[in-house]
């Protein structure tokens, strides 16, 4: 009895064989995770000399003011009182502000990896007045240390800040100190002190500075009403957090995007003016390519950002990453042709043959990641398919006995390869193509097999015997 040649035999055999491939793509899966943790790396060595994902908040107008504590002191059993002045900070937004950018992106390279990159010029006007709110806050005007009021810029990665920076107040040009920025930053950037100003009249200020950063700029809007102008040829912007820009006055196109915010209010914010302490809480945090951020729910008075990101829309290991999780389409298919072969065809196909076709089906996607790293994923695409598919029509001409039925592995794996190329661009109906695919091979297969009595183990060797 010649239990290999029984249909069922045959379809076991080709399933263990698949079962096992399972191990080496999971390896390649893994490799994949390995890589993009290198990529990462890579970039952080791009961002430490350049500048990471920025934050900019501001500017806020901080006046130190003088208050008066009481506490409670007990000396020999009797309770008094002590009365002490303290210095706090009084922290003014602006009543309206304009802020334009300017992103000039570029891609930074180390090894054979890159990262997007920016160059970001920063210019806005704000204006300041002391409203009616420190009464509600029970500060007197006399307790303000007006010569003592100073600017404060919130930058989260100051190593980005070049050459140039510049705060006129009231049509002064004002000198610049480091540090001193705003919690909603991360509490770092500049400051710039404010002389001769009396609170008697509007604080008028203009101020520019130069940025770099990686990836995205987020800005943390403050004020009575804020509105935000930002220009760059990037194709390919991200726009997430608490707000978005209005679609009838902004544009993206193929050769850049225009991103108008025309007024974000402290009523929207849930902010007050004026606050004795400044704003706490982080800011929605910001990946490197800042995409596809959750929805949050907006708290009164919480720290809100306004993210731009910089994508880059050929992000080739979550394409690889995509690619590898079809892997068992590729073996699925590729051995139920060559299965069909054997049972309906007569071929002869050794459960070694179905181990080495499949361990050069999960080489496409080694070579691919790694062509992908050099070349980009488009061609190291094209370069891997075409190399895999010349080996397996080859190493299918001697397994099914002829070219003729090698040509029909050939043109089915370059159909699957076509396939799956839709697949990884068109995230939309990947679902629907695949079942549908699936769908069309599960019906050929059931159209190919009906005659085959799966039930006959090694019936027709034991007829030949009698």
């Amino acid at each position: 009895m010649r239990r290999d040649r029984s249909p069922g035999m045959k379809l076991f055999f080709a399933g263990v064989v698949a079962a096992v491939l399972v191990v080496p793509l999971l390896a390649v899966y893994a490799l994949v995770y390995d890589r993009e943790s290198q990529s990462e790396r890579a970039q952080a060595q791009i961002t430490a000399g350049w500048g990471g994902p920025q934050v900019v908040a501001g500017p806020v107008l901080v006046v130190p003011y003088l208050a008066e504590t009481v506490e409670a002191e007990t000396v020999n059993g009797v309770v008094t009182e002590r009365r002490r002045q303290v210095r706090r900070e009084l922290f003014v937004s602006p009543l309206d502000q304009s802020v334009t950018t300017e992103l000039a992106p570029d891609r930074k390279g180390y090894a054979i990896y890159e990262s997007v990159v920016y160059s970001a010029a920063m210019r806005g006007e704000a204006r300041y007045v002391l409203t009616d709110e420190l009464e509600s806050l029970d500060i007197e005007s006399s307790d303000l240390l007006l010569d003592e009021a100073e600017l404060r810029f919130g930058i989260s990665d100051p190593r980005g800040l070049t050459d140039g920076a510049r705060v006129v107040v009231n049509g002064a040009a004002a000198s610049l100190d480091p540090g001193g920025g705003l919690q909603a930053a991360g509490g770092s950037g500049f400051s710039a002190p404010v002389a001769g100003w009396t609170a008697d009249a509007p604080l008028q200020i203009e101020y520019s500075y130069g940025l770099r950063g990686t990836g995205s700029l987020s800005l943390v809007p403050r004020g009575g009403e804020t509105e935000w102008r930002v220009t760059s040829p990037w194709p390919h912007p991200s726009f997430t957090g608490g707000f978005l820009p209005d679609p009838e006055l902004s544009e993206t196109t193929a050769d850049g995007f225009e991103a108008v915010y025309p007024g974000i209010t402290n009523l929207a914010l849930g902010q007050e003016l004026v606050s004795a302490g400044d704003l706490q809480g982080e800011p929605i945090p910001v990946g490197e390519y800042a995409v596809a951020e959750p929805v949050r729910p907006v708290i009164a008075g919480a720290t809100q950002v306004v993210t731009i990101a910089l994508v880059d829309p050929v992000d080739l290991y979550s394409q690889v990453d995509r690619a590898v999780k079809y892997g068992f389409l590729f073996i699925g298919f590729t051995f139920a042709t060559l299965l069909m072969f054997d049972i309906v065809g007569g071929a002869r196909v050794a459960a070694a043959e179905y181990l080495l076709t499949g361990a050069g089906l999960v080489l496409f996607f080694v070579m691919l990641l790694a062509f992908a790293e050099v070349v980009g994923f488009t061609l190291a695409y094209v370069l891997a398919a075409a190399a895999i598919i010349a080996l397996l029509t080859a190493y299918s001409a001697a397994v099914l006995g002829g070219w003729r039925r090698a040509s029909f592995i050939g043109l089915m794996l370059a159909a699957l390869y076509c396939v799956l190329y839709v697949l990884l661009n068109e995230e939309t109906y990947s679902l629907v193509i695949g079942s549908v695919l699936l769908f069309a091979a599960l019906a050929g297969i059931m159209y190919a097999t009906r005659g085959v009595d799966w039930a006959a183990v090694g019936r027709k060797d034991e007829d030949a015997l009698t």
